[in-house]
């Protein structure tokens, strides 16, 4: 087969192993984890099964790499929007505070909950859910430090961090059922403000 041919056989295989991790997110926020089979996500992704099955062997593989994909996705686009931060200061860290609380209110976290609770039973998937969610937690940490300035090696400076990382999965468990943005947003404030005294307490001391 020439060159000219493979390329947009590649082109269409990248395609189809796109839908259908797309897809395996969307039905794991609907339908949760009993109700996303390869079979019903493979329909929504307008595929057969053999063609899902030869993206993804198996119905772990399909899942915990579509929780990945769009982890990856929404931290790139995270940090695709640092260049709209405000400079240094209160506003730019109530920004950041509410950039990662995003991370952890939407359809992704939704998706990744649903994971984490089948992980709990199925054996297979737990070692692959604990490995990812551990490599999203460590993402997530950099690049809040980054947004802030910060450096971690400045005592209490992790432990502030990741209280904040903390602080977003239990806002996302608290909006899973209800719509909980309108007490979010006075938690962030207040959040941001306790975290602000907390750089401030930390720049001087890299610095020195």
């Amino acid at each position: 087969m020439s060159t000219a041919a493979r390329i947009p056989q590649q082109d269409r295989s990248r395609a189809t192993r796109r839908r259908l991790l797309e897809a395996a997110v969307d039905c794991l926020a609907e339908l949760g984890w009993n109700g996303s089979t390869v079979t019903v996500v493979a329909e929504r992704a307008g595929v057969t099964r053999g063609a899902a099955q030869h993206h993804f062997p198996t119905r772990e593989d399909l899942f915990t790499a579509a929780v990945e994909h769009v982890a990856a996705e929404r931290l790139a686009a995270l940090r695709a929007d640092t260049g709209e931060l405000p400079p240094p200061g209160p506003a730019r860290t109530e920004a950041v505070v509410d950039m990662v609380i995003r991370l952890y209110t939407g359809p992704l976290f939704r998706a990744a909950l649903h994971l984490w609770v089948a992980a709990a039973t199925e054996e297979p998937l737990r070692a692959r859910i604990v490995a990812l969610e551990n490599r999203v937690g460590r993402e997530s940490h950099r690049a809040a430090l980054e947004f802030l300035g910060l450096d971690e090696r400045t005592p209490g400076v992790r432990e502030t961090v990741q209280a904040t990382l903390d602080l977003a999965r239990g806002l996302g468990l608290a909006n899973l059922l209800t719509d909980d943005s309108l007490r979010r947003s006075g938690v962030v404030r207040q959040w941001s403000a306790m975290l602000q005294a907390a750089v401030d307490a930390a720049v001087p001391a890299r610095e020195n």
